[in-house]
């Protein structure tokens, strides 16, 4: 069975939601570097010396490489690369922060509140 559509009328398969939809998305890909910048700095204290070696801490400094490098990027050149970790997670920190706000608000905008 199928819908007729009239000219003008709105489609009812979700399009009212799609700018909610990616805020939930890109915040989603934000959580995912965040968690993976932590984690990666976690491993970075436990194994000590040998961490380059480390499957797993390879496996999340990829993961995190997209934060590291805007970050990287952002920053002025007097930051110390050793600094740049603590400047993605502010980043990534204030992005997310940044997103849940603005789904709140295009949450109450398509509410009609």
């Amino acid at each position: 069975m199928r819908a007729s559509c009239k000219a003008g009328s709105r489609s009812t398969i979700g399009s009212d939601r799609v700018l909610t939809d990616v805020i939930v998305t890109l915040r989603v890909l934000v959580e995912i570097c965040l968690f993976a910048l932590i984690g990666q700095g976690i491993l970075a204290v436990l194994p000590g010396v040998d961490r380059e070696k480390n499957v797993f801490y390879l496996i999340l400094k990829t993961i995190a490489s997209p934060g590291w490098r805007v970050a990287r990027w952002i920053s002025p050149r007097f930051v110390l690369e050793q600094h740049v970790g603590w400047v993605a997670l502010f980043l990534l920190g204030v992005l997310w922060i940044g997103l849940a706000i603005a789904k709140q608000i295009v949450g109450a905008i398509e509410a009609g509140v």
